[in-house]
């Protein structure tokens, strides 16, 4: 959602002259867009606020202005705060209200003054965005819903996204469409909360499949991702969808959090393990070659020694081709940063390492086992280095082909020849579709 937001505030500032610089010097507008889950990517922002303030103060001397932008959900937690503790930021601004940008910016053009605006305002931030999508990837963002109504103990999401909204469907297909004529082979459906979607569409409401049975329909389309999804929210239709349609890659991240039943309880995920494990079971049904990442965190307020087991046997039962995972970080303002039973940094430190040892084994397994076998891989990009093909496989591997005769945006049958913890190595067999023009 992050990588969305700064895609799209950069499309807002184009129509004003604006261009990308990867040079803090040449730069008259920073825009520094901010995660608020874990407390060190928050604290992290101030840190590149001190890197940046001095070249503000040397362009300055020049007689040059550089604004400085702090944006997103730290932006929405802290507000004036920033502001407070680095008086050199010029605009703080809010996930809801970035859309506002360029008359922001005109606000400021003439004067010293500084804005903070953290609002949820009445209009449709999408109103605002929806005809300035411009891509040059064959792989597309699309925003579908935002905010979460599920109010987990741990997460900030409900107080910096607010509550649950779905995009009508009409704009949706619109949207879709212009990113598919620009070239998109494959579109990923965001939301913080994404399969509680519920949009508007010839008087009735569709669900998160029904859109997907929309999109797969259009001319063009190749693949079809969703995230973030919840368990809770993990409909019949849905689970049905990956077995029918066939441009909806197999590969899902299901956060579970924790397998343990009272953390999960304590975390108010709104589900058990059992249920978690049965969604699996029927994703599996229908999809025999799914594949599962997830997001697990360890030492929650009261996880005990037998909870970190049982998050682990979990782990084990499931099988996961990757999984993100972290230990437990206070956020002010939720249930959790007070709730009896802290866990000390050392034993998270203790249980996070034994964790990731058996998630990298599975990572190494899973994709150990496609040397040898053939795969449709998207080709996204060129390596820096060498300039030798890039692509993502159906279950979110990165694949480097030894090659660099065909176009990003292309479609490749290839042979698997060898694999790492990260990625996996190929060769080209066949040219199965073309980039779009």
């Amino acid at each position: 959602m992050n990588v969305y937001d700064s895609e799209r505030m950069y499309e807002l500032m184009q129509p004003h002259g604006y261009i990308v610089t990867n040079n803090y010097d040449d730069a008259d507008l920073i825009i520094l867009n901010t995660c608020h889950i874990r407390e060190k990517a928050a604290e992290k922002i101030y840190s590149e606020l001190g890197r940046i303030v001095p070249y503000k103060i040397n362009l300055y001397k020049k007689g040059k202005k550089l604004n400085i932008v702090v944006a997103g959900c730290v932006a929405q937690a802290e507000g004036k705060e920033i502001i407070k503790r680095q008086p050199m930021v010029d605009i703080v601004v809010g996930p809801q209200t970035y859309h506002r940008l360029p008359e922001l910016l005109n606000t400021i053009s003439n004067t010293s003054e500084r804005i903070v605006d953290t609002d949820f305002p009445i209009e449709n931030k999408f109103d605002e965005l929806q005809k300035l999508r411009n891509i040059n990837n064959p792989v597309a963002f699309l925003s579908i819903q935002e905010g979460c109504d599920k109010f987990c103990s741990f997460c900030v999401v409900p107080y910096t996204r607010g509550a649950e909204y779905s995009r009508p469907v009409k704009d949706i297909i619109i949207e879709a469409k212009d990113l598919i004529k620009q070239g998109a082979k494959e579109i990923c459906l965001l939301g913080q909360n994404v399969n509680a979607y519920h949009g508007e569409y010839n008087n009735t409401v569709l669900s998160l499949d029904k859109l997907i049975f929309e999109i797969a329909n259009l001319e063009g389309i190749q693949r079809i991702r969703y995230m973030t999804s919840h368990p809770a929210d993990m409909t019949e239709g849905l689970i049905k969808a990956h077995g029918e349609v066939e441009a909806l890659m197999p590969y899902l991240h299901l956060p579970v959090q924790s397998g343990d039943d009272q953390v999960l309880k304590a975390m108010n995920r709104k589900y058990n393990s059992t249920e978690y494990l049965s969604i699996i079971e029927k994703l599996r049904d229908v999809r025999p070659d799914i594949a599962f990442s997830s997001d697990i965190i360890v030492g929650f307020p009261g996880e005990t020694d037998r909870s970190f087991e049982n998050t682990l046997n979990l782990v084990e039962q499931v099988n996961y081709s990757q999984a993100y995972s972290f230990k437990y970080s206070r956020r002010p303002g939720t249930p959790g940063s007070i709730m009896q039973g802290q866990v000390s940094e050392d034993i998270k430190t203790e249980r996070l390492l034994a964790l990731q040892e058996i998630l990298d084994i599975q990572q190494c397994e899973f994709n150990s086992a496609f040397i040898g076998k053939s795969m449709e891989v998207l080709i996204e990009r060129r390596r820096r280095k060498d300039n030798l093909l890039v692509g993502k496989s159906p279950y979110m591997q990165a694949v480097h082909l030894l090659e660099d005769k065909y176009d990003i945006g292309n479609i490749l049958r290839v042979n698997v020849f060898a694999a790492d913890k990260n990625s996996l190595k190929a060769k080209s067999v066949q040219l199965l579709s073309k980039a779009a023009n």
